[in-house]
Parts: C-alpha cells; structure tokens; sequence
C-alpha cells in the first residue's frame, strides 16, 4: 500500500512539472521554430531584387521597352532621305539579221551583246502634308506605351512576388502553431497514460488522446506540403531553381497609414493602365493628323549620278558609253479617290472618341477597384485588432485550462478545447495579418506605388 502510494505521490510530481512546462513549451516553439535549420534566410527586399531581375515577363517587357524607344528615329518617320546604289549587268548571245533601206543586208551569228549600268541615287520627301512629323510624334508616344506597360509588368509582378513572400511567412506561423499542438498533444497522451496506469481514467481517454495526436499530426503534414508548394511557386516569380531551399522571415508589417484620397490621386497620375489609354488616345489623335496630310500635296526632291556602257556586234553603233548627273522633283496630289479620304477621316475620328471612351470606362473601374479595396484594407485593420485581442485572451483561457488540468478538475476534452482555441486563434491572428497584407498590396498597386 506504502509503495503504491509512494508511485502516486511520484507520479503527480513529475504530472505537476509537465504540466507547468507545456505553457513554456509553446511559447518557446513560437519564437524558436525553425532556428536549427541553416536554410538561407530571403527577405522581401531581396525577392524584389531577384524578381526584377529574372522573371522571364519582365524581361520580355524590358525587351519590348527598349524595342519601342529604338523605333523612335527621324529616319522611320520618313524625314531623312534615301540613298540607293544600284548595278545592272545585262549580255545576250544572238543570231541577228539587219536589212536596211537599200535592201542590202548584214548577218551575224553568235553576235554578242551587253549592257552595263551602274550608280546612285538619292530621294527625298520634302513635303508630305506634315504626315512624317506626326508620324515622328506617334513614334515617341509608342515608345512610351512600351514603357507604360513594363511598368504595368513590373507593378504585378513586384505584386506577386509580395503575396506569395507574405503567405509564405503565415504559413510558417502556422507551421509553429501546429508544431506547439503536436507537443502538447504528446503530453497529454503521456499524461493520459499514466493517468491510466494508476487506475485515474480509462482506456478511452487514453484513446482520445492519441486520437487527437494522429489528427495533429495529420494536419501538420499537409500544412508542410502547403509550405513546399509555396516555396516552389516564389521559386517560380523568382525565375530560380524550383528545388532551391529557404526560409522568410517571421514579421508582417502592415501599413496602416494608407488614405484614400490619396491613393486615387497617385492612381490618376500613376497607374500604368490609366496611364496606357491616355496615351493610346494621343496616338489615335496623331493618326488622324497622318490621314489628314493626304489632303495636301506631296513633294519629292530626287537626283543621281549613273554610269552606263553598251557594246554590240551588230548595228551602226559598236560600243556606246554615259555618265552623269541627274536631279530633279515630282509632286503629287490627290484629287478624288471614291471618297475613301472623308471615310478614313470618320474612321479616325471615332477611333479618338473610342479612346476618350476607354480613359473614362478606366477611370470609373480604376475608382471602383480603389475603393472596394480601400474598404477591404479597413475591415482587415480591424480583424487584426479584433484577432490579436483574441489571441491574448485564448492564452489566459490555456494557461487556467492548464492549471486546471494539472489538479485534474476538468475533463480532457475541455482541455482540448482549450489547447485549440488558442491554435486557432494564433492562426486567426496570422492570417489576419496577412489579408491585411494583401490588401496594402493591392491598393499600392493599382496607385502604382509598391516600392521597389
């Protein structure tokens, strides 16, 4: 009886320590997850980095940029002039019969004759109803929708790459919430064991226990597939080795200072699509000064300097040669072409009202986006109040539950309960944290204000 007594009285000791040290368990595993695994450490600044430089769609629209601003050229307007070098070597072997006014004649077999004629020439349009400075303008206005959309790349690409770092880092949260649910769980079957082994519970809360366990465990090897996915898919924007190892870090700093009034301001000056139909506008006005130069008449300067030889077996003239220079001008104007002017003009025409159409149409989807967002941003401000309150009130609810547990005045599935009630709760934060997140994301971009 002495010795069984003594087991007991042993046993509630060392159920006593384990108790007090599952609380600091789990507040060690928060803060030291993942400190024993050397992985390279990326921070958002530097997946921005690595971003800008690799990923293959903004390369391709840096390609395009810089193919748009080597097209804006005097010469592809059309305002410089043409040189043209030019040779024309041209022999025959014929069989000829000449028979001239006297009747007498001349035949010759195999006669050979050849033709040479060789040199330069310039043109140049002088005047073309000024069609060749609009088209110069229209040119630079190309150049800067190319430039309009690599930043309209940049901004979703930088965007991306901030959603997936961010989900990344409350995933990692969750991992440590789910790691500090598996140690606690352990416990509890270690304490649910003994419990049984002195005759204190029965096999079923033994079972519940373990029970509980293989469903944490089950939980916590799909949220590591879920982590891997995601490193694998920031590897993608990155434009790296799916296979490459790493870790974010374990802070999401939300801006909470975003306004918006502001923000539609910088979206009006800013957004890169606001930005695009601006600009295609322009283009379309500059379209119709082009169609409109074919009213007027068009002038070319031309001039040369040839050279030319002949020979021939046959005829009054055996071998003929010439050199010179030559110059002169031609102008045209169009009269009436079935009224195909007037019908382009119209065309033009529309073409500019189609545009002014698309500015307001994205003016109005530009506002409704901001503010939709702006709204989305705000609520989430508030979960992350509202989450974090949660959170500390979940831990004061462990740590009574867990007192509690420890003189065995409640039932293990109150304690369960418990346990996850603050699990959650610490999912529920992160999470918060990171919807909020994207929403400062999202608002920054439509502005085209992410910082990068």
């Amino acid at each position: 009886m002495n010795s069984r007594i003594q087991f007991v009285n042993s046993w509630q000791k060392k159920n006593n320590m384990n108790i007090k040290n599952i609380y600091c368990t789990l507040i060690v595993l928060f803060f030291c997850v993942f400190k024993t695994n050397a992985q390279e450490v990326l921070t958002i600044e530097e997946a921005m980095k690595i971003a800008l430089e690799n990923n293959f769609e903004i390369k391709i629209a840096k390609n395009n940029s810089t193919i748009s601003e080597t097209n804006v050229t005097v010469g592809n307007a059309g305002i410089l002039p043409t040189a043209t070098a030019n040779i024309v070597d041209n022999n025959s072997v014929t069989n000829s019969t000449q028979v001239r006014q006297d009747g007498t004649s001349t035949t010759l077999n195999n006669a050979k004759n050849n033709s040479l004629t060789y040199g330069v020439s310039l043109g140049w349009t002088v005047f073309d109803g000024m069609r060749m400075f609009a088209r110069y303008d229209q040119l630079k206005e190309l150049q800067k929708l190319g430039d309009s959309e690599l930043k309209r790349t940049i901004l979703v690409k930088i965007g991306q790459v901030n959603a997936a770092y961010y989900d990344l880092v409350q995933q990692q949260h969750q991992l440590a919430a789910l790691d500090t649910t598996i140690v606690i769980s352990k416990q509890r079957v270690e304490l649910a064991q003994n419990r049984f082994t002195i005759g204190k519970a029965s096999k079923l809360e033994v079972l519940n226990a373990q029970v509980d366990l293989n469903t944490d465990q089950v939980t916590l090897l799909r949220q590591k597939e879920s982590y891997a996915n995601a490193k694998i898919l920031l590897n993608q924007y990155l434009a790296r080795d799916p296979k490459i190892n790493f870790k974010v870090t374990d802070v999401v700093t939300v801006d909470d200072k975003l306004v918006l009034a502001d923000l539609m301001n910088l979206a009006q000056k800013q957004n890169p699509a606001l930005e695009s139909q601006i600009i295609n506008k322009r283009i379309a006005e500059l379209q119709l000064k082009q169609v409109k130069a074919s009213r007027y008449p068009t002038v070319n300067l031309t001039s040369g300097y040839n050279f030319a030889e002949s020979q021939s077996s046959l005829g009054f003239t055996s071998e003929n040669s010439s050199r010179g220079f030559t110059y002169g001008f031609n102008a045209s104007m169009n009269i009436f072409d079935g009224f195909n002017q007037h019908r382009n003009e119209k065309v033009a025409k529309l073409q500019i009202e189609n545009s002014q159409i698309a500015i307001d149409q994205q003016n109005m989807i530009l506002n409704t986006q901001l503010s939709t967002a702006f709204q989305t941003y705000l609520t989430n401000l508030e979960l992350i109040d509202l989450e974090e309150n949660n959170e500390a009130i979940a831990r004061q609810n462990l740590e009574i539950t867990l007192d509690k547990f420890r003189i065995g005045t409640i039932t293990t599935i109150d304690f369960r309960t418990a346990q996850l009630n603050y699990v959650n709760a610490k999912v529920r934060y992160s999470n918060a944290q990171y919807e909020a997140k994207l929403s400062e994301i999202a608002l920054k971009e439509l502005a085209g204000n992410i910082n990068f």
